[in-house]
């Protein structure tokens, strides 16, 4: 019974009682990898990647074969709308027989569908469902990057609309060009070479792989309200992509074997079987983009817990950081520091920052700025501002939201906070934000 925490005392001095920086190259890829497992498992059992993954799976049900009928009748006018069958076959695989009949069944549905019987509320009800799959895979995914804001409406509508109409024709063009390519004659001539041969055969057997994969990171590159790097996203469809194809073999086999859920569930076998590998398709999903949120921001493996709560000490240095850096940027005139800029150099993360940001404003020292991404800049002189004005507000902040403000307080305690104030304000009269900059 005492070994375990043991165990765990040691693993967390391992990963967490050094420094990366100052290790050799190999070992210190070694330990943020090491510090990327358990952050990765974490956040599936401490950060709601589960439940995220569960909500997909009704939301998905329900607007499933909306989702079909939209890209459908956009790539009929492509004129390669055939190609959903074997894609969405494809996809339901690890299903085995099952998914083969759940294929044929969506694919009746949507060809059965008439769009112009339904009138305007039918096609808006229609739209409005598909529009609440991507709305909801869209926070799934700012859960994980941390991130608060949504995108305005009208930015939302356009990149919705564009997910619907424009992606479906550009990813099934691409397999159209894909698949033509086989049949090409010059390329035929050259794969009478072996080696040629060997390789357009390697290249058909990670092509699902590679494909599954590049979808992935689109997804990762593109959905979140974050910008996100395309190495970030990249790393983030492989490791993804593998889950994919090693979880979908797994579970193939577990198909194999499931004639006792045949037996227990009878027809509501297939459904239960649907929504098993719809969770796990969603939780692969969310933990590649995990992956890739920790590859952009190694600075948050730094600790071993997912949210820190900082003491009164650290929020006064970061508030002081923070103005500093912003008043530096003032006095060099270089261009403005967004969020993410400040939130790498204080090494927190960006959501976490924003608190202090929020504060910084609301005291009048900072405002934003209208470039995208939104900079922050001093609204006067730094000069003119105090740091003990500074500290003032970070001490004071959420006092008027607690309830205690009237609340009598003992002589004792009242005489010690009077000649804290004062040695304070005895220790920084003279000192600016401007010699805060200056170092």
């Amino acid at each position: 019974m005492t070994h375990t925490p043991i165990l765990q005392t040691r693993l967390e001095t391992l990963l967490w009682g050094q420094d990366p920086s100052r290790l050799p190259p190999w070992q210190a890829h070694a330990i943020q990898l090491g510090r990327l497992v358990p952050a990765v498992a974490r956040d599936l059992t401490q950060g709601h990647l589960t439940l995220y993954a569960m909500s997909l799976v009704y939301t998905t049900l329900l607007s499933l074969v909306p989702l079909l009928a939209v890209s459908f009748s956009v790539l009929k006018g492509f004129g390669v709308h055939n190609q959903i069958e074997p894609l969405l076959s494809n996809a339901l695989e690890p299903l085995g027989e099952s998914g083969a009949e759940i294929t044929r069944q969506l694919i009746g549905f949507v060809d059965r569908m008439q769009v112009g019987v339904l009138g305007a509320l039918g096609v808006g009800m229609l739209f409005y469902t598909v529009v609440s799959l991507i709305q909801k895979i869209e926070q799934s995914f700012n859960h994980v990057w941390r991130v608060d804001e949504v995108r305005p409406f009208a930015q939302r509508f356009t990149q919705y609309l564009s997910v619907l109409t424009i992606g479906p024709v550009l990813f099934f063009s691409a397999v159209g060009v894909s698949a033509s390519l086989g049949g090409n004659p010059l390329l035929r001539s050259v794969m009478d070479y072996e080696p040629v041969s060997w390789l357009m055969e390697l290249a058909r057997l990670i092509a699902p792989y590679l494909m599954i994969s590049a979808t992935f990171a689109f997804i990762y590159r593109f959905v979140p309200n974050s910008q996100v790097r395309l190495v970030s996203a990249l790393i983030g469809g492989l490791v993804a992509g593998l889950l994919w194809q090693s979880v979908g073999a797994l579970f193939a086999h577990f198909m194999a074997g499931s004639t006792q859920y045949t037996a227990i569930y009878s027809s509501l076998a297939i459904l239960i079987l649907l929504m098993i590998w719809i969770y796990l398709g969603w939780l692969i999903l969310l933990v590649g983009s995990s992956i890739a949120f920790y590859q952009q921001h190694p600075e948050l493996l730094d600790s071993p817990e997912r949210e820190l709560e900082p003491s009164p000490r650290q929020r006064e240095r970061l508030a002081l950081t923070i103005a500093a850096r912003i008043a530096r940027t003032h006095l060099a005139a270089e261009p403005t520091q967004d969020r993410e800029t400040l939130a790498k150099a204080v090494r927190q993360p960006a959501h976490a920052l924003q608190t202090t940001l929020n504060l910084l404003e609301d005291a009048g020292y900072i405002v934003r700025t209208a470039d995208e991404p939104t900079g922050y800049v001093l609204t006067r002189p730094p000069e003119d501002i105090a740091v003990l004005d500074i500290l003032e507000r970070v001490r004071r902040w959420g006092e008027h939201r607690t309830g205690t403000a009237g609340q009598p307080i003992e002589p004792v305690i009242a005489s010690i906070e009077s000649r804290i104030e004062t040695a304070l304000a005895e220790s920084l009269k003279d000192l600016s934000l401007r010699d805060l900059a200056a170092g």
